[in-house]
């Protein structure tokens, strides 16, 4: 199936998001190519934005809406090596696009906060994970949370793409990232309520792509 029939679904059952299409057909592409190209993806975000990063890194790393079976070579290889403990890996584990969520340390994170700079947890992890070629993924919906902006300063710096989820008029995180999505809303919950269907939509594009 092609995977732009997914933006297309996207755009039928949420009308106000015709107007960002493009947006993401080219953040899709960026991530398309990060992952192809053997990259991986950095996401983060505050409060609910930060539950949304944790939950599109879930649909990434394992199967979405299909099952993504290991290939039989590491079917076979990890049956090489435990016959018995190889059959049942090779049997439930499931391809994955390797995506970090930078909410989820929190020893490092307090760590940082009280011995540095607690604004930079992101940004710290950034410049410990992040290569030339990988991509940020920041969440704002004002696109000027202070965290976020020095992530995004220290992947570019990396040589890092960024792409953003934003809304309003997109904030500093438009305006430095590579490509934000604009959602057409000012309020935070009713932003937050159209990243959902947009992220979903970019794990499903990804997911048909690559499995």
């Amino acid at each position: 199936m092609d995977e732009m029939i997914y933006l297309d679904e996207l755009v039928s059952r949420y009308p106000a998001l015709e107007q960002v299409k493009d947006s993401v057909k080219e953040v899709y592409q960026i991530l398309r190519d990060c992952f192809a190209s053997g990259h991986k993806l950095l996401v983060a975000g505050n409060g609910g934005s930060g539950a949304d990063s944790e939950h599109i890194v879930g649909e990434l790393m394992k199967g979405f809406v299909k099952k993504r079976p290991v290939s039989g070579e590491m079917a076979r290889k990890l049956e090489e090596m435990d016959p018995e403990a190889g059959k049942a890996l090779a049997g439930k584990l499931q391809g994955g696009l390797p995506s970090i969520a930078l909410t989820g340390h929190p020893g490092l994170s307090t760590a940082f906060l009280n011995d540095v700079d607690g604004l930079m947890v992101y940004a710290q992890q950034i410049y410990g994970y992040g290569q030339e070629g990988d991509v940020f993924l920041g969440i704002s919906t004002s696109g000027n949370a202070a965290n976020i902006h020095y992530g995004t300063v220290a992947a570019r710096a990396l040589g890092m793409k960024v792409v953003g989820l934003t809304g309003k008029d997109g904030g500093k995180l438009a305006q430095y990232a590579d490509k934000a999505i604009i959602v057409p809303e000012q309020e935070t919950y009713k932003i937050q309520e159209l990243h959902l269907p947009i992220y979903h939509t970019l794990c499903l594009m990804l997911e048909e792509h690559f499995f």
